[in-house]
């Protein structure tokens, strides 16, 4: 007889022999097992007989046949108990198992199936018949044996197309989240310069002309006080003028007035500068800076989100700096990271201020904290940033630095000034940022970068 191969359409899968097959016949008659033995022995088998089902069990047990042909009428335990016990055990249970029996009736049949067995063949037997059979369920077993193997080959390049695909998701995000950031940077860059070019050169003039006002003015006073003295007794017209428009009132207000105005040209410049120094886009290289700049910066330009106004309480600022080295950096990036910190801080402070009442606002204040220190040994610098706002779940902490997560309502958040902000710290820094936080119990935020870039390519 010819060896019948079935060969798997994937070649890494076994190819498949049925005459190299091992067969076990379990009988307890001798002339039974003889005859069908040599039969299935010159058909190109290899055969393993037992007289009983305990040594068929046995024998299964070291010897793993790919069939088994069974008599069910034997000393101790039957063919049908034999079939349980084989079933009933993960490593023999698969084996295809024919039952070979002279019960022919109809419920001796269908119990055989019931407990497992794959066929019944009532005896007296055509030896034919018998190999026909042995042929067929060892081909239906190989071919499950084969889908199997491709099912396990499929699931594992599935994982791995997964894997793959979510690799790349990741890096896709990633891009986004670069691309985001550049663009939002560039567009920073881009209005500073604008309002900072507008607004200086107008008020450069103003505030230098303040000091030359203010002098002129004095003459000027000095100038209509001796006239007063001389001529308002002598001159009713001048005397008239001088209560109408009440010259003590001018003469006491105007310095004042003029005072406010140097001031206002103060805080205008500080302004433009803390743009400046927030948006450093004049700086895109790494460069040598001094943070607490940058942090004073930014608060200064989110001085209107942190002073009283009527109708929302002001936010205390508490700012404890430690001595810090300049450090290699993209300062305005940096900048960018404190300016997403500090307003995500702003308003976790806010929402728990609405739900408190004014007394215990009034009470139980809120602030943001902002600490720094460094680590002379790890060669590394600390900014802290935290919050008594109303802290965060367990459950967001872990996907607040993931592109495009927010708990904000439409329109109030992106979802990515944090996923930027670890971008910033992490990927173009080789710096670290991590968040603790409860709910109700405020927020922090640690960001922990070198004093010094190792030079690679971001």
């Amino acid at each position: 007889m010819s060896k019948a191969t079935t060969e798997a359409s994937n070649p890494e899968l076994p190819e498949v022999n049925e005459t190299s097959s091992v067969v076990l016949i379990v009988d307890d008659n001798p002339a039974n097992l003889g005859v069908l033995s040599d039969f299935l022995d010159e058909a190109g088998f290899e055969v393993l007989v037992a007289q009983d089902g305990e040594s068929a069990i046995a024998k299964v047990e070291y010897a793993s046949p790919d069939i088994i042909l069974l008599d069910i009428m034997m000393p101790g335990i039957d063919g049908f108990e034999t079939c349980r016990r084989l079933k009933a055990n993960t490593d023999t249970q698969d084996i295809p198992i024919v039952f070979m029996s002279a019960l022919a009736d109809t419920p001796d049949k269908v119990k055989g199936l019931s407990i497992g067995a794959v066929d019944y063949i009532t005896k007296p037997f055509q030896q034919e018949e018998v190999l026909a059979r042995v042929r067929l369920h060892l081909k239906l077993r190989f071919l499950t044996k084969q889908l199997a193997a491709q099912n396990e080959l499929l699931e594992q390049r599935v994982q791995e197309r997964t894997a793959d695909l979510n690799k790349a998701l990741d890096e896709l995000k990633k891009a986004q989240v670069k691309l985001i950031q550049s663009e939002k940077m560039s567009s920073l860059g881009q209005l500073v310069a604008g309002v900072a070019h507008e607004i200086n050169n107008p008020v450069n003039f103003i505030y230098g002309n303040l000091v030359h006002a203010k002098d002129y003015t004095d003459d000027i006073v000095e100038i209509l006080q001796l006239y007063r003295d001389r001529y308002a007794d002598n001159d009713p017209e001048i005397a008239e003028k001088i209560e109408d428009y009440d010259l003590d009132f001018l003469v006491t207000d105007l310095p004042k007035l003029l005072q406010s105005m140097q001031v206002g040209a103060d805080r205008i410049r500080s302004i433009v500068l803390s743009l400046r120094n927030f948006s450093r886009m004049d700086e895109a290289e790494l460069k040598y800076v001094n943070i607490h700049e940058g942090i004073d910066s930014t608060l200064m330009i989110l001085h209107n989100r942190i002073k009283t106004k009527h109708d929302r309480p002001g936010v205390e600022i508490r700012k404890e700096y430690g001595e810090l080295p300049q450090i290699e950096c993209y300062a305005g990036q940096l900048n960018q990271v404190f300016m997403n910190l500090i307003t995500n801080a702003l308003d976790a402070v806010d929402e728990r201020n609405k739900q408190l009442s004014p007394e215990e606002v009034k009470e139980y204040p809120g602030y943001v904290s902002i600490r720094s220190w460094s680590s002379e040994e790890r060669d590394r610098i600390f900014v802290e940033v935290s919050d008594n706002g109303l802290g965060i779940s367990e459950e967001t902490r872990q996907k607040i630095f993931e592109p495009f997560y927010t708990t904000k309502p439409v329109g109030k958040g992106t979802g990515m000034g944090l996923a930027i902000c670890y971008s910033i710290v992490v990927d173009k820094h080789s710096g670290q940022i991590s968040c603790h936080s409860q709910p109700n119990q405020g927020s922090t935020f640690l960001v922990e970068v070198p004093v010094r870039q190792s030079h690679h390519d971001t």
